[in-house]
């Protein structure tokens, strides 16, 4: 397919410009997408996506603004076309087309998607959005960090429906010879043809728990077959999702396969998207999909990054991706360091200092890796750190004083302790105070242990006590509350539409990513659309008041 090229010259009698031009706001997303729509998304910015011959695709920039329009007012595809073919407010922002310019199928949005997330710059209308925030001056070096729920576009399946339904998939992405060797394994009678439950006494326990065992075992006789044979992707991926639905639910009981009661910790919730998770946003609140990640700009609430994980992953995890702008590695923070001093060496005056850069997020960010980055790399450090729980209502670790220069701790009661070196990937210490705490009279308060109480010792414990301690200063405190819950707003904005906001418009990580990007170009354009942008002299710039 073809480049198609968007029309420049219209009617004047059929345009929609003098119908809407003073009906739709200047500083609405129709208003600057009409007056920057081929500055912003032109159509040579996709040309790499097309081919030098065959039939002329819907011309790029048009579907672009489409795209953009769609995420805004939370649309699906066919309503999205339908709004383009019939609402003069669509056409007028897509350069200002005629009344009766033709519209397009839905599915020229899903194949725009597909190229997109084939192409080397699958995210590009978000980076072009942000790259005119960053050219007009509205980016500076301060982010804010938060997390939303996205729920999945699928239903989650019980422990029998995820195994008919892995099994049902396994034997679809098999051809009809090796389909028909794995069906021979079969011994439940289940043609696993239907995704109906199978019809059983749903209140006879030995119903269910035979039911659970004979599609086991026909699970498990295919992936015998399967062992040692090398296999297609799709066959090996059928395999293997097969596999993994059998033993997160299910446990050998002498030998009868029946449900076992724990929930694994990488749970697969649905083979429809297997990469949705079952995660928590707070103890009491559950979800089921992914987590949407973003990083703004606290100062104008543009957001400068967006990742999407699994919904059981935690926050900091993917914070460094979305402070790849304002965190730089160690080799380029040495060499800026040095760069700087020389320069202020050799300078007359003293250099201006540039802004400093800045992170906040609340406790969910406060890692002790990540705080030892940010403060390697001169980063304000924002990020709240969650105070030691004080277990059974027993003293905090923070009640207790850590000497790391003399290694040593020192109790409520006054006893102190060596600390003994430990090896492990979570702790580097330990401090024991066991007989101690058999005469101490604040043991109850301490402790119920029979050795008494120990305190261990984290990789990144001075970094933690040091930010614990600075979240005490006033000044650190006011910051933080006047800046942090702007992202809060913002989250707002990108969820206030059920349909592809809070709930995902498509299955799997990566095209769920894709989306959620998306949309945070149409909202950023939103925002760019209240500051008066405009591209003038080949820049763009901020309207002055």
């Amino acid at each position: 397919m073809a480049l198609g090229r968007t029309p420049r010259q219209t009617d004047l009698l059929r345009s929609t410009v003098d119908y809407c031009a003073d009906r739709v706001a200047a500083d609405s997303i129709y208003g600057i997408l009409h007056r920057e729509c081929f500055a912003l998304f032109p159509d040579e910015m996709f040309a790499d996506l097309f081919t030098d011959i065959g039939r002329r695709s819907v011309p790029p920039m048009i579907v672009a603004v489409v795209m953009v329009l769609q995420r805004v007012e939370g649309l699906s595809d066919r309503e999205a076309v339908d709004r383009f073919a019939f609402d003069a407010r669509w056409k007028y922002a897509a350069g200002g087309l005629d009344f009766d310019y033709p519209g397009f199928v839905h599915t020229v949005l899903v194949d725009m998607r597909a190229r997109l997330a084939r192409s080397p710059r699958p995210d590009r209308i978000f980076q072009v959005v942000l790259d005119v925030a960053r050219q007009a001056g509205l980016v500076g070096r301060r982010r804010v960090l938060d997390s939303t729920p996205i729920y999945d576009a699928v239903a989650t399946m019980d422990t029998i429906t995820l195994i008919r339904s892995a099994i049902r998939g396994l034997l679809a992405a098999a051809g009809a010879d090796l389909a028909a060797v794995l069906r021979g394994a079969i011994r439940s009678g289940d043609d696993y043809a239907g995704t109906a439950k199978p019809h059983i006494d749903w209140d006879d326990r030995e119903a269910r728990e035979a039911l659970v065992d004979s599609r086991a075992r026909d699970g498990f006789a295919m992936l015998a077959l399967l062992a040692g044979c090398e296999l297609e992707r799709g066959v090996d991926q059928a395999a293997c999702l097969v596999a993994t639905v059998l033993g997160q639910d299910l446990t050998d009981d002498d030998g009868v396969f029946r449900i076992a009661r724990r929930v694994a910790a990488d749970r697969v919730i649905s083979t429809v998207d297997p990469q949705a998770r079952h995660g928590h946003k707070t103890n009491a609140r559950g979800f089921d999909g992914y987590k949407g990640h973003i990083a703004i700009d606290p100062d104008t609430e543009v957001i400068t990054a967006t990742e999407v994980t699994p919904g059981n992953s935690g926050d900091a995890e993917v914070a460094e991706d979305l402070l790849t702008d304002i965190l730089p590695s160690e080799a380029e923070a040495e060499a800026e360091a040095e760069a700087e001093a020389e320069a202020e060496a050799e300078a007359e005056v003293p250099v201006e200092p540039a802004e400093q850069a800045a992170a906040y997020g609340d406790a969910a960010y406060g890692a002790g890796e990540l705080l030892e980055r940010l403060d390697n790399a001169g980063i304000h450090n924002g990020l709240k750190v969650q105070p030691p729980a004080a277990v059974k209502g027993h003293f905090p670790k923070d009640r207790f004083d850590i000497d790391l220069e003399g290694q040593t701790v020192t109790c409520p009661a006054g006893n102190t302790v060596p600390i003994r070196a430990r090896t492990g990937e979570r702790h580097t210490g330990q401090a024991l105070f066991g007989a101690l705490c058999a005469t101490c009279p604040l043991a109850a308060q301490c402790t119920t242990a029979k050795d008494g109480r120990r305190i261990t010792i984290g990789p990144h414990e001075r970094t933690l006590v040091a930010a614990r301690e600075r979240q005490h200063d006033p000044g650190w405190k006011a910051d933080y509350r006047a800046t942090r819950p702007k992202v809060e707003r913002k989250i707002g904005h990108l969820m206030r539409r059920r349909h592809g906001g809070r709930r995902a418009r498509v299955r799997g990580r990566v095209k769920v990513a894709a989306d959620f990007s998306l949309l945070a170009a149409a909202v950023n354009l939103a925002r760019l659309a209240t500051h008066g942008i405009t591209h003038t002299a080949g820049k763009w710039v901020v309207a002055t008041a």
